[in-house]
């Protein structure tokens, strides 16, 4: 089958199609006819190589898989041949595309028990936007975050994958807003996807700015997951009581925190892990009624992999680019 292989860890050369043996099912799982994959940031990271990680190379990224199954293992029951499905892609404490093999092929082996049913209605490319970054972005802030409606949230990076679908999730449930991006066009597509307020992080002060829009009071709720280049200007953003939310760093873990805002503000700091699959059959539910529409940069093939990592890298993206084996 062709694959998007990862032949070693580096820059984008390092990624290349080629043949790759179609999956033997083992015991519980199915085969899939990949139909959509969603990449996101976390398909940088493992093609650069994470620091204490080993992965045996070549290897098949890509954890938002979503498809046909035209194969299931002698006894599984809870899986059809035909069935379309969306992919859990966490298995037992590990991740698809990052520590077990993606759907970034023509074909994928996932466990049957990690397949979620998609009704006729909802697309696969609409249904592979949203584990990792829908997934993530729920979780951050409906179960850990508990955002409330009424309450002003600042989302860094707000156009990327994670960062609209958190203004999406705040504006349901009725909070203000506030979305930062990188350039004028994304700011006006954040607004138009419903921000209250949008800043411009490339000219503006962003700790400033919240200070300035909350009238001086600071935000409830700061989504950051930039990490090393904003987390000390979102400590000073944030209101007494508030909280800060994080699920990554893309820009760098060491980041600093001065502790004076956090006891004299009394800071709570929230550190939010992958999602739960409740989480992700709320959000199929709410994809397929439409009270939640997912939001695609671009659609491209397999064969435009390295173009997709490079938007990815290059901030080229507002939303998700989805990739179609």
């Amino acid at each position: 089958m062709r694959a998007a292989l990862i032949v070693e860890h580096g820059d984008r050369s390092k990624v290349v199609i080629g043949e790759y043996p179609t999956p033997e099912l083992q015991e519980g799982e199915v085969l899939l006819a990949v139909k959509a994959v969603g990449l996101n940031h976390l398909d940088i990271f493992v093609r650069r190589g994470i620091p204490g990680r080993t992965l045996e190379l070549p290897h098949i990224s890509g954890g938002d898989i979503a498809g046909e199954v035209v194969q299931v293992a002698p006894g599984v029951t809870s899986v059809a041949v035909g069935d379309r499905v969306l992919v859990d892609p966490l298995v037992h404490g590990q991740a698809l595309g990052e520590d077990l093999r993606g759907g970034l092929a023509e074909y994928a082996s996932v466990p049957a028990a990690n397949c979620i049913p998609l009704p006729d209605a909802l697309s696969y490319e609409d249904a592979a936007a949203l584990p990792i970054a829908y997934g993530t972005a729920w979780r951050m802030l409906i179960t850990r975050g508990q955002l409330q409606a009424g309450e002003t949230i600042l989302i860094l990076g707000a156009s990327g994958g994670v960062g609209t679908a958190a203004v999406q999730i705040a504006k349901s449930v009725g909070a203000v807003v506030i979305a930062a991006a990188s350039s004028e066009s994304k700011l006006e597509k954040l607004r138009e996807l419903g921000a209250d307020h949008v800043i411009n992080y490339s000219t503006d002060d962003f700790s400033r700015e919240t200070w300035r829009i909350t009238g001086k009071r600071g935000a409830d709720v700061i989504v950051d997951y930039t990490g090393k280049e904003t987390w000390p200007k979102s400590i000073r953003a944030t209101k007494v009581g508030g909280r800060i939310l994080t699920c990554g760093a893309t820009t760098g873990f060491d980041a600093v925190t001065d502790l004076r805002y956090v006891w004299t503000r009394e800071i709570s700091i929230l550190g939010s892990n992958a999602w739960e699959r409740t989480d992700l059959e709320k959000l199929v539910e709410l994809v397929s009624t439409k009270q939640l529409v997912p939001v695609i940069d671009r659609v491209l093939p397999l064969e435009d992999i390295r173009e997709a990592h490079r938007i990815i890298e290059e901030r080229e993206l507002f939303g998700k680019v989805i990739i179609t084996p």
